[in-house]
This record gives structure tokens, sequence and C-alpha cells, in this order.
């Protein structure tokens, strides 16, 4: 069924007339076999097929940049370029990307990254925060229940924030059923599947991005250095293979989406975050995915 379709898949998500839909082509689809990268175009439509399945309250903390973010601010300079510093025209080139939205009002930030051939996931965590924030509360390390009643009742007392979601954590006295600070960290994480070790770069450039994003938006400077937003190696479930990384990434972010992390004790210990065999799913969910899309898109539009 795969051969007759055309070159064209369509523009899959989001779903005409709404705007910014991705088209996926026969070309796309053929990375999603055993032993081939995900290219660009199955990571990015993933990833906004994801933030709309999130709940309400997920989507609204978080925003995703396209897989072009981290490219265009990286990419070699041209001389016709506006700004006086290196990270200034860096930021000219992708000022228009959150046009739309504030940033530092989210809670999470998530950047997918290809560096030789590698995907890894970068995370920016409560960037508009100054320094870290903590807070306790009793019950089950659990999303449901008296345990979410309370978060919902503290935060609406405290500054009408949206309510953290809980997940696993280790950081809880057993007698008393107390969570020990879960907090609220301004950090930047890295989550890589192949263990790999050359961030700093990484860092640096995003750094700097979100000081000129500050000074652009807010119309002051503001400190954005390491001491201020910690950068951290996430201890994630790693591939077994040369080919997974784009499907390791896609299920950080499903994962994250789903479970946002609370406690920021880093470096965050998700090895046991999901099992492999997830990932070596996920190949053929993508791909009945798009043709599932595809089908209920073509039988709307011949009625």
């Amino acid at each position: 069924n795969i051969i007759l379709m055309p070159v064209v898949v369509g523009k899959l998500f989001p779903p005409p007339p709404l705007k910014g839909g991705i088209t996926v082509t026969m070309e796309d689809l053929q990375c999603l076999d055993s032993g081939q990268f995900l290219n660009d175009v199955i990571i990015d439509f993933y990833l906004k097929y994801l933030l709309h399945k999130a709940s309400a309250a997920v989507a609204e903390r978080s925003h995703i940049f396209s897989s072009f973010f981290y490219k265009q601010l990286t990419r070699r300079d041209n001389a016709s370029e506006g700004g006086t510093s290196d990270s200034q025209r860096r930021h000219q080139r992708v000022k228009t990307w959150t046009r739309h939205v504030e940033i530092f009002k989210k809670d999470f930030l998530f950047v997918p990254v290809n560096q030789e051939a590698h995907w890894y996931l970068v995370v920016i965590c409560f960037p508009g925060l100054d320094e870290p924030k903590s807070e306790d509360w009793n019950g089950p390390n659990s999303q449901t229940g008296e345990l979410q009643d309370q978060v919902v009742a503290k935060s609406q007392n405290d500054n009408n924030e949206t309510p953290p979601t809980v997940n696993h954590s280790d950081n809880v006295d057993t007698e008393t059923g107390i969570h020990a600070s879960p907090l609220r960290r301004p950090c930047i994480l890295v989550m890589d599947s192949l263990k790999r070790s050359l961030h700093e770069r990484v860092f640096k450039l995003l750094r700097d991005y979100l000081e000129s994003e500050w000074e652009v938006r807010r119309g002051s400077s503001r400190d954005f250095s390491p001491d201020q937003m910690q950068s951290s190696h996430c201890q994630v479930p790693l591939q077994d293979n040369s080919s997974d990384c784009g499907l390791y990434l896609l299920q950080y972010v499903e994962s994250f989406l789903k479970d946002p992390v609370v406690h920021f004790d880093l470096p965050l210990q998700l090895e046991r975050w999901f099992p492999r065999q997830q990932v070596r799913r996920k190949r053929d969910e993508i791909r009945d995915l798009v043709l599932n899309l595809y089908r209920h898109q073509n039988l709307d539009s011949n009625r």
C-alpha cells in the first residue's frame, strides 16, 4: 500500500487549514526503515504531533524548536549580517522564530540538535527564573489524586503558576512521605543516547542566544552564565546501535511531555525512563501514524 501512495503524502501535521503543516514524502518515510537515520522532516513532524498530544497544561509550559533552529543559529557568518558581535549575528538569524512565543514564560524549551549526523536533545529549563526555587509536599510520588490537589492548591495560592507534574524521584523521606525539595532550577540539560561529552559549544551558544533574546525582548541585560544557569548531562537510556539516535531524541521528548521532570537534583538519573523495546517499536509506530493521517485526510477531502 505504501508503493501506491503519491510522492507527497501531504501536509500531515498540523492538517489544513492550520498553518505550519509539515509535508511528508515517500523519501521521508524510507528513513523509517530499519537501520536508517531519521531525517529532519520526520523529527519535526513527530515533535509537533507530540506537543499536540500532550496535556493542555504541559503544552502551555513547553516550546519545541524546529530542528532547523540550531542549524540556523550555528551556520557560518554572512558578511552582510547585522550585529556587532558573534552572538548578536547569530541571534539575528533566528530572532523571528520566537515572534509568537515568549520563551521566558515557558518552563521547558526543547532544542533538537544534529551534529555530525548524530541527533540529541537539549532541554532549557525555566529560562525565566534567575535562581532555583524549591517546595515540599506530602503524598505519593504520583501525578494523580491527593498529591495533585495539594500541588494545584499550593500553586494557585502562591503565584498562579501551572503546577508541576510529579515524576520519578528517590528524594522521598520514607517515614514522613515528604518529597524533599522538588526544584525549579534554571538549567540546560543534554540528553544524548551515545553518551558523548562534547557539548560545551552547544551550552555556550544557547546561553549566548538566551542573553540576546532577553535583551531584545526585555530591554535589559541578564546573566545566563554557568553560575546562573547550570548545564548538565542527564543519565538517560542509551542506544545499542549506530542508527537510532533520532528515535531516542523523540522518545526523550515524548517521555518528558508525558511526565515532566520535577526533581532537579543534577545530574538527572533517568536511566530507567523507558525500556529499549519502546524505542525499537517507534519506527513502525511513526510510519503507521503518517499513513493513518494520510488516509484520514484523503477521506475528508473526498467527501
